[in-house]
């Protein structure tokens, strides 16, 4: 089973793959943790914006889905059965996966609930104004240049998911949410 995750900043991506991991056996791959490893790799400075940039250089000189590529490989060199690949943020990763049997799974909440989940969460690359927060989902969301599959569009991403969960209240709640999608809806 090969599941990717997407959805907005700061709605729980993390939280659903933690229950994967824990609960249902699933072993994590992220994409983020590939990016960063080049931004440092580079000397650059850790932030969204280098992540960003670093992650839509990688695609344009490998292949628009190199990410999903590499975790799958990575996954199938393990022999990994439960797969789950966080954080998806191009059509062209989106469709490779489910080219490969894979399904996406988006997470969204509003931006209020949102916004204050990321100041707690307190990690280098969220310690933002709100204005900054909305500047970088403005960055994120949708590509600069839609023709470009190498660019993030996360807005567009979370169309082609298979499933949407709503992550507005408790943990309990989004994990009864989670179940309600592995029990009814994943093959």
């Amino acid at each position: 089973m090969i599941l990717g995750i997407t959805g907005t900043n700061g709605a729980g991506k993390g939280a659903v793959v933690e229950y994967l991991v824990s609960q249902k056996n699933f072993t994590h791959y992220s994409v983020r943790d590939l990016i960063v490893e080049e931004v440092l790799n580079r000397g650059i400075e850790l932030n969204r914006t280098n992540i960003g940039n670093t992650g839509t250089d990688m695609r344009a000189k490998n292949s628009p889905p190199y990410f999903v590529e590499t975790l799958l490989a990575r996954a199938n060199d393990r022999k990994s059965e439960r797969v789950v690949i966080e954080s998806i943020r191009t059509v062209a990763e989106a469709k490779f996966l489910q080219k490969e049997g894979g399904q996406i799974l988006a997470v969204d909440a509003p931006l209020p609930v949102r916004f204050k989940r990321i100041i707690e969460r307190g990690t280098s690359t969220d310690n933002v104004t709100l204005e900054e927060f909305r500047a970088q989902e403005d960055s994120e969301y949708t590509s600069k240049d839609p023709n470009d599959p190498n660019q993030m569009s996360v807005l567009a991403v979370m169309k082609e998911a298979d499933f949407i969960v709503n992550n507005d209240d408790s943990l309990e709640k989004l994990h009864a949410k989670i179940e309600s999608v592995l029990e009814n809806y994943i093959s």
